[in-house]
């Protein structure tokens, strides 16, 4: 008997699905990337620079993808404020600051930027048709937002009704599915289902409106949801805050 034919063979490295997370640097991506990587897909995360006012989310989200051991993170630039536009997150409008989340409004809000989501998932699509990966994981929230209308189920269910028609992949038979976790999720239910995949949520920024050192405002609607979240779950909030 030969020393081949006496070894045993180790078993074959098992090939992962690839999935594209649109990851902006936030609480909510962060989360749904850690989702993503729980559920066994090899990730490839995109970051998009659409104009924002400030890198501080941009930095974050580096630091998250290097957390998250992608294998590969991505910037594109597409410049929003290009088209104009009065958004308060593109442009000079003041960020709305509130005193608790009560005050926070339900119409839709000055941070609204026209046809952001349609415009990241676009992408995203694209760079999934690429990679030949079947999945893209998404963070968005229909529960604990800001009233935003591209992030509400019935526009993702459209999106991906769409990308299956509008790609070879799609057209060839391909099973894209757009993935959004969290879209029924109060802050402190993504926050704790976070925590219990070792996220460390002091790498992420939230706010609309930082300091130009990426400390928070606290009084933003979005400071405010995510400080609501770990207040309910009586976690403290890593972030570094103004005050």
């Amino acid at each position: 008997m030969t020393p081949e034919s006496n070894s045993r063979k180790s078993p074959e490295t098992p090939i992962l699905s690839r999935a594209v997370i649109l990851l902006s640097g936030g609480l909510d991506s962060a989360t749904a990337g850690a989702i993503a990587r729980s559920q066994g897909f090899e990730l490839y995360a995109l970051t998009v620079r659409y104009g924002q006012r400030h890198r501080a989310e941009l930095d974050a989200a580096a630091k998250v993808a290097a957390s998250m051991s992608v294998a590969e993170h991505r910037y594109v630039d597409v410049d929003l404020r290009s088209l104009g536009g009065a958004s308060a997150l593109t442009s000079d409008v003041a960020v709305p600051k509130h005193e608790s989340v009560a005050d926070i409004g339900t119409d839709i809000p000055v941070t609204y930027v026209p046809a952001r989501n349609t415009v990241l998932l676009s992408l995203a699509l694209a760079w999934s048709e690429i990679l030949e990966a079947e999945d893209i994981f998404v963070g968005v929230n229909a529960l604990d937002y800001s009233g935003y209308p591209d992030c509400r189920p019935e526009y993702l269910q459209a999106f991906q009704a769409m990308a299956r028609l509008a790609t070879k992949a799609g057209v060839e038979g391909g099973r894209l599915t757009i993935h959004a976790p969290l879209v029924g999720w109060t802050k402190a239910q993504i926050i704790r289902r976070g925590l219990e995949l070792g996220v460390d949520y002091g790498m992420t920024v939230s706010c609309y409106d930082p300091d130009p050192n990426g400390r928070a405002c606290g009084r933003c609607d979005a400071c405010l949801l995510r400080r609501r979240g770990f207040m309910e779950l009586n976690a403290r909030d890593p972030a570094r805050y103004v005050n």
